[in-house]
């Protein structure tokens, strides 16, 4: 990992040269600490200067700062550095000690007992069976009715070569096959051992996303174990179904716009003193617009990310969009901070266009490659629509295309319908509203056994219950809506960029869905951004937990209470391991799970 954090100041390292004349604020992307306590606002005068020292201080936040004065290369290129970028002082293999430890608790948790229950459930039916067709055939064969039970048991017969009509792109289900391809394909731990791997990896990431985002390793590992012991997270590593694919190709792609800012800001300042510093210079640079900082390869793996995510669900298209954006504001504000005269445009247009260039035709290219095996294989469904259909009908489509090209345009025309109808009545279909207080979630599977059917043996009472019930972890979710409003505080009043981070999650992964109530659709999307909601509830902790800078005294208050929230969702976990992992437990037990009347 890099020595350098972007700004992350709380509750880490020192002050950032605060007695240099030569380091003016940084403005809209300055770093302020977590709990840092804004500063007094100076009294205004009374009467006629009022007004105009009012207006002086409003635009005094749009105007870059001056560049540092120049005295040599290094001392500029540190001044702007320090500008820029914050260090990370902990020990590397600390770090990732604690990283490995956080990774193998959520290890233990998605794969104990993996492959309880060993029958399909829910979707299962779908993206495991078209899994085991992609292995087999190379492309989604039709199955005959009710073929559940021999494919469990080992019998395939029931896959036919006729191509099936199948609704989302193949990335999830080849991961899928992946997994089935390397363990039994009748054996339940082959079929959903690539998304308990998927989820674990998930954990790992967010440990080192939130050591980077807050500077500190142990917030970092605070925001993994939140998703560790979270049962949206848990349930869908654990269910082979495509949701927990998308969640982790985004948040591959959220971690390499992290390293990109990190890495841009680090050879910004780099070029930009050398700029400052020219031969013969005044000081100010050569260019309104400031300096050209070059490719950016961080970004080309988010679209690499992005467009995988894409190819799970079209969903994925969400983070592109979002986390371009962001991309680019936060382009604009590093070179306000370092005081490029024409930031807005700098950051707009040099920087914004080759940002786009490297993130969006990436995302998009390989999407498209992702449908090579459909292309390939000739017996894929719709594969050859334009050479036997559209040739030979009275008003063909899209004549000027190749067939190839017009027969894949069909194939997403039809999809896109399916999407936008998608209406018909669901026991378990849930209302967006109600996703960030989990009010409806999702029954994967239920059981229960009675008296006469032996439960006094399995479960000790005259009445037992199997379930997997993918509802979030209270603490977790119900922490995050009160932890929601403080990040959406910082992101506003203070113009923290972490907080604006977080919030693009929301953007991307939640806030599309609310344009979508009347649709068929369930509270397990929510895995898409459950990472998001585990940093949100870490930065609020953070908040509470205060910085360094500050007496112990005075932090210890809200240390205890960050403490007892990470202690109350481990313990939440515990409790609700049974009804996430389908055991069998008395009927009673599990009734005590059902907090609203909304989760029965």
């Amino acid at each position: 990992m890099s020595q350098h954090e972007d700004d992350a100041t709380a509750p880490g390292p020192g002050p950032r040269h605060a007695t240099d004349p030569a380091v003016p604020p940084a403005g809209g992307d300055s770093a302020v600490p977590l709990a840092e306590p804004e500063a007094e606002p100076e009294a205004e005068p009374e009467g006629e200067l009022r007004r105009p020292h009012a207006w002086a201080r409003a635009t005094a936040r749009l105007r870059a700062p001056a560049p540092p004065e120049v005295t040599t290369r290094e001392h500029v290129h540190g001044t702007l550095r320090d500008r820029l970028l914050s260090p990370i002082h902990e020990n590397a293999w600390a770090s990732w000690a604690i990283t490995a430890v956080v990774t193998a608790f959520a290890a233990v948790l998605r794969l104990v007992e993996l492959g309880r229950p060993a029958r399909l459930v829910f979707d299962e039916t779908y993206y495991v069976k078209q899994a085991y067709s992609l292995l087999t055939l190379g492309y989604e064969g039709r199955w005959g009715e009710d073929p559940n039970l021999d494919f469990a048991a080992g019998d395939y017969s029931d896959l036919g070569t006729d191509a099936d009509y199948v609704v989302h792109p193949s990335v999830g289900k080849w991961m899928i096959a992946l997994g089935m391809r390397f363990f039994a394909t009748n054996d339940p731990v082959g079929w959903r051992i690539s998304a308990a791997i998927t989820g674990i990896l998930s954990v790992l990431l967010l440990v080192r996303i939130g050591r980077r985002l807050f500077g500190s390793t142990a917030l970092g590992a605070v925001a993994g174990l939140f998703l560790a012991v979270d049962g949206i997270h848990l349930v869908m590593s654990r269910i082979s179904i495509l949701d927990i694919f998308l969640s982790f190709w985004a948040l591959c792609g959220f971690g390499a716009i992290l390293l990109d800012r990190e890495q841009y800001r680090r050879r910004l300042a780099l070029v930009a003193s050398r700029d400052l510093t020219r031969a013969g210079g005044d000081g100010r640079y050569s260019d309104p617009w400031g300096p050209r900082v070059g490719m950016r390869w961080w970004l080309v793996v988010a679209g690499i990310c992005l467009g995988l995510a894409s190819g799970v669900k079209w969903s994925g298209i969400y983070f592109v969009a979002v986390f371009g954006l962001l991309v680019v504001a936060w382009t604009i504000s590093a070179r306000r901070s370092i005081g490029v005269r024409f930031w807005i445009g700098g950051g707009a247009v040099r920087d914004g266009v080759s940002a786009f260039c490297a993130l969006v035709p990436t995302a998009a290219l390989t999407y498209v490659l992702t449908w090579l095996p459909w292309w390939l294989s000739p017996n894929s469904y719709l594969r050859h629509w334009a050479r036997d259909v559209n040739a030979v009908a009275e008003l063909p489509q899209r004549a000027w295309m190749p067939d190839w090209l017009n027969s894949w345009w069909e194939y997403h025309l039809r999809m896109w319908s399916f999407h936008n109808g998608l209406t018909s009545e669901h026991t378990y279909m849930s209302n967006p509203l109600g996703w960030l207080i989990q009010y409806r979630p999702t029954s994967f599977a239920w059981r229960d056994l009675g008296a006469d059917q032996g439960a006094e043996l399995i479960c000790g009472s005259h009445r037992c219950a199997s379930a997997i019930l993918a509802v979030g972890n209270p603490v977790v979710w119900w922490g995050g809506v009160l932890a929601l409003l403080v990040v959406i505080w910082a992101a506003l009043r203070r113009r923290d960029w972490r907080a604006w981070a977080i919030l693009a999650g929301y953007l991307a992964g939640y806030v599309p869905w609310l344009l979508y109530m009347k649709r068929t659709i369930f509270t397990f999307y929510t895995v898409a951004f459950v990472p998001y909601v585990a940093l949100a509830l870490t930065f609020a902790l953070a908040t509470l937990i205060s910085s360094r800078r500050i007496p112990l005294r005075e932090r210890r208050p809200g240390i205890w209470i960050a403490a007892f929230v990470v202690v109350a969702a481990l313990a939440a976990g515990a409790f609700f391991w049974p009804i996430w992992t389908n055991e069998w437990i008395p009927y009673w037990y599990w009734n005590m799970h059902m907090f609203l009347p909304s989760w029965i």
